[in-house]
């Protein structure tokens, strides 16, 4: 079946509710990191899906938080533009409790300025029994004038094909935006970069991950075999962070690359050789250069 009609579509939340997971589960693959840590996503990231006739678009975007530092209001500038924007629906995604909080305050705000049509997602609707779902409906029901509100697991895929016949009928005539082998848009330099940063989210502790940023320096392909060789810098913001990245003996440096080269492997169809090495880049956060350095338009 031809593509004749598009849609995109901004997936908004606040920190952790299931953006990610539902971008993945849409495009079919893994195309953006996921982590019980906040803040993990922090660029806007393209998820396309065809259904049926028509193209679906969907940007997914960091979750949506007071800002600390400059990494953080670019953070919040990219959630901002994806709401405002041109877009045939707004998803907002929310946990399913009884309570609208400040930031669904806000994204709500935002969308009914953007004058698109606001959908509500409530992730996680396999946690919880029928009568809370009905409180939580209920209490966005009167927050917001809802074109939809559609309980969904983006883990398990549940309500997910309800969501797409839905969008599919706000798709808009006209052709192609993507390719329709394409799933991202995102290049395969980027991911990979993203999926270290995957690793040390989930295997640091505290402030330490979120004080971090990957750089793909080498990322070439052996003719004769077809192995792509990596070399990856992972800069950190202090000298006891980066002896704590590389741990005793180079023990977890060796696990996250472990942890990292079979996911790359897994998406990249080939084998990897990955080399890292870690850097200390003091308030980086902070610093304008190095945001831009590392695709931040900090």
């Amino acid at each position: 079946m031809s593509i004749e009609r598009t849609g995109v579509f901004t997936i908004a939340g606040r920190p952790n509710v299931g953006k990610s997971t539902l971008a993945n589960t849409i495009a079919g693959e893994k195309i953006a990191i996921v982590s019980h840590k906040p803040q993990t996503t922090r660029n806007r990231i393209y998820a396309i899906c065809t259904h049926g006739d028509a193209q679906l678009v969907f940007l997914d975007t960091p979750g949506y938080h007071k800002p600390k530092n400059r990494l953080d209001t670019y953070m919040s500038k990219v959630v901002e533009e994806s709401v405002s924007g041109d877009v045939d629906a707004i998803l907002l995604m929310v946990e399913p409790i009884p309570n609208v909080g400040p930031q669904e305050e806000a994204l709500i705000r935002m969308g009914q300025a953007s004058g698109a049509p606001l959908i509500l997602l409530i992730n996680k609707c396999d946690t919880v029994k029928k009568e809370e779902l009905l409180a939580v409906m209920d209490c966005y029901a009167k927050a917001a004038d809802f074109l939809q509100i559609i309980p969904i697991s983006a883990k398990t895929g549940e309500g997910v094909e309800e969501l797409l016949d839905i969008l599919a009928g706000l798709a808009q005539p006209g052709p192609q935006l993507f390719p329709e082998d394409m799933v991202t848009d995102q290049p395969d330099r980027q991911i990979v970069a993203e999926i270290v940063r995957e690793k040390l989210l989930y295997c640091l502790d505290k402030e330490i991950p979120h004080g971090t940023a990957v750089e793909v320096d080498r990322f070439t392909q052996r003719e004769e075999d077809g192995i792509i060789d990596l070399d990856v810098t992972i800069y950190c913001e202090k000298e006891s962070h980066k002896r704590i990245i590389i741990g005793k003996n180079g023990a977890m440096l060796k696990k996250i690359g472990q942890m990292a080269r079979r996911d790359v492997e897994r998406y990249m169809g080939s084998k990897v050789y990955l080399q890292s090495w870690v850097k200390v880049k003091e308030n980086w956060r902070d610093s304008g250069a190095m945001l831009r350095n590392f695709g931040y338009d900090g």
